[in-house]
């Protein structure tokens, strides 16, 4: 577990040293290239490491897992789920985990982007020739790798942890290699030259914290991943694997550049000389391979959770694999990401214009995560008010100063992230509060379930043969599809069940919780299947449980009746008529119901209904 560790979660951290020293000493950044300045931002990038991704996300985040899961998608629910939907902060802390989780998904198209364009452009190190064929190479590369993607990574993910074992000891080795030429280099160590280089630079320093806030891209990652192999195998990949080898290397790096100061231009594919430059490019280009389909694959994972708890209309989704349950594609989610960062790698062209974009979306969701963990350990784990302030202001002011750096860059690319956090924060709480203005004219227009049920038996309709399935929301009365059945078929079956489906805000719900069945009389029954945010919704086989209650079905001779939803907008109340009319053309393509519950199609009839906003 360690092994697959390694190959998925610490892909984006792990390819950093292929930019982050060289963006630090920009001419942009005006930080100049001596043996002070070299000692503290060396330093400076350690201890980055140290009290970002071992001390805030390795030792404290890791423990903020909502039943196993992590991520600001799983942080987000456990936050509400802790100061509870009355609270006052609920509605601010849901606006901020959605912004988080929004910048999340632009720190997903910009990784691959940064990542395979820093690793070709080892090219223009070669030789300068190659310079007018990097970014066509690299959106060849990319546009490959999202061909690929419905093909599924279960043939090929075996190999991703070995050949990060593999990087991961490259850099190590290019590190003590540089270390034993410059051994100078370990003064680095001691905290005193980072802040000696903060206090004597002051804002030349503030501004390079923007370029140093780089080499810890995807600290956010291994989080979100936690869930896929557990908290014990993504520590143990950080501490024996992965932070040894990117202290050795960025301080190697740092030796390189103590001795020879022209290496700056690009120090990662200098650090062996110009033999080693053809190998080097060989293999950072799997490595960023490898970490940009950890990244599609986690944007994946985080649509299908925004999806089961109520952020995003349902898509398709497609499983790769008949093993593993995490191995899915999603189509829609697929190209537009790769429209998203093939726009990226036409506008930007260069991974140094690439990184004032990458700052942004990485620090806003760090600020996101850290304002929500104050509230799961001071409400959820009831630790002490001046501990929750005292740990959480440690981190916030590390996050705040790294977002105030790359918030200089937003006229230079910062823009981008915030733009794409912009449209995806704005699709989510669209399609939030649309579906709350659903079930509120639905709620408004509902005939209560048992009273119809009891008048409708005082003179019952004829009973035909066979069973016949109302979908019905929590909160629905009688089902439309019902309503419309009795009225123009004049007719009911003989066993008639009511199902409600149950979305949960935790990860997983057992199967021995999966289905209940109350008995309404008249061979009528309901039935409540429940799932959480990780569950495969798959109505048919739950009802499969039903036996357990001496209730069987038989699929042919089962019909499932749906109400379609036909949303209209209107002017007034609710949301902007241009947010209801985005609302109500997201609902018109969202996902069929039914393919999405995997019901059969032979089986399904689909009755229409207007609902106004």
């Amino acid at each position: 577990m360690t092994l697959a560790a390694v190959g998925i979660v610490y892909g984006d951290i792990g390819t950093s040293p292929l930019y982050a020293m060289k963006e630090v000493f920009s001419p942009l950044h005006g930080v100049a290239l001596n043996p002070a300045n070299l000692l503290g931002v060396v330093s400076l990038i350690v201890w980055s490491l140290i009290l970002v991704v071992s001390l805030k996300y390795v030792t404290l985040m890791l423990r903020a897992d909502n039943h196993g899961e992590g991520g600001i998608m799983a942080l987000l629910t456990l936050t509400l789920s802790t100061v509870g939907p009355l609270s006052r902060w609920h509605f601010p802390l849901l606006v901020i985990g959605m912004f988080g989780a929004a910048l999340f998904f632009g720190d997903g198209i910009i990784t691959p982007a940064i990542s395979v364009l820093s690793a070709i452009e080892g090219l223009e190190v070669a030789t300068p020739a190659f310079k007018p064929y990097v970014v066509p190479l690299t959106l060849a590369l990319l546009t490959g790798l999202y061909m690929l993607q419905k093909q599924g990574t279960a043939g090929i993910g075996k190999w991703f942890g070995p050949i990060m074992v593999v990087w991961f000891t490259a850099l190590a080795g290019m590190g003590i290699v540089n270390i034993i030429a410059a051994p100078e280099i370990l003064a680095a160590l001691n905290p005193l030259h980072a802040i000696r280089f903060l206090n004597e630079n002051r804002w030349v320093a503030f501004v390079a914290l923007g370029a140093i806030v780089l080499v810890v891209t995807g600290a956010e990652a291994l989080y979100a991943d936690m869930g896929h192999f557990g908290r014990k195998p993504v520590r143990m990949a950080w501490f024996f694997i992965t932070f040894p080898a990117l202290a050795l290397n960025y301080l190697g790096q740092g030796g390189l550049l103590l001795h020879n100061p022209a290496a700056v231009s690009n120090p990662f594919y200098q650090q062996l000389g110009d033999w080693s430059i053809y190998p080097l490019i060989a293999l950072s280009t799997v490595a960023t391979i490898i970490a940009s389909q950890a990244t599609i694959s986690g944007t994946y994972s985080m649509v299908k959770q925004a999806i089961a708890l109520g952020f995003l209309p349902r898509m398709q989704i497609v499983h790769t694999s008949s093993k593993e349950i995490g191995q899915i594609y999603m189509p829609l989610v697929n190209w537009l990401q790769w429209g998203a960062v093939t726009l990226a790698v036409l506008f930007f062209g260069s991974s140094s214009n690439l990184a004032a974009a990458y700052g942004i979306a990485v620090t806003g969701t760090m600020i996101a995560t850290t304002v929500l963990t104050f509230f799961v350990i001071r409400y959820g784990w009831k630790y002490n008010l001046a501990l929750c302030i005292g740990a959480t202001s440690f981190f916030i002011i590390i996050d705040i100063a790294f977002f105030a750096a790359n918030a200089l860059k937003i006229l230079h690319g910062g823009w981008f992230p915030l733009l794409l956090g912009a449209v995806m924060f704005t699709v989510m709480m669209t399609w939030k509060n649309g579906r709350e203005l659903v079930r509120a004219n639905l709620e408004k227009h509902a005939i209560p379930l048992e009273d119809f049920l009891a008048s409708l038996f005082t003179d019952p309709p004829i009973r035909v043969p066979g069973v016949a399935i109302f979908m019905r929301g929590p909160s629905d009365g009688v089902p439309h599809a019902m309503l419309h059945n009795l009225s123009h078929n004049k007719v009911l079956h003989e066993r008639v069940v009511f199902l409600t489906v149950y979305q949960h805000d935790v990860p997983w719900v057992p199967f021995s919780e999966r289905i209940q069945i109350h008995e309404l009389g008249h061979n009528c029954y309901q039935v409540d299947m429940h799932y959480g945010f990780k569950n495969e919704p798959d109505i048919p086989k739950a009802l499969e449980l039903s036996k357990q209650y001496n209730l069987d079905f038989n699929m042919m001779e089962t019909s499932f009746f749906i109400a379609r939803q036909n949303v209209i907008a209107t002017p007034g109340s609710g949301m902007a008529l241009w947010r209801e009319q985005l609302f109500a053309g997201m609902s018109r393509n969202a996902r069929d119901a039914a393919d999405y519950y995997r019901i059969p199609a032979n089986r399904v009839i689909e009755l229409g209904t207007q609902v106004e906003i």
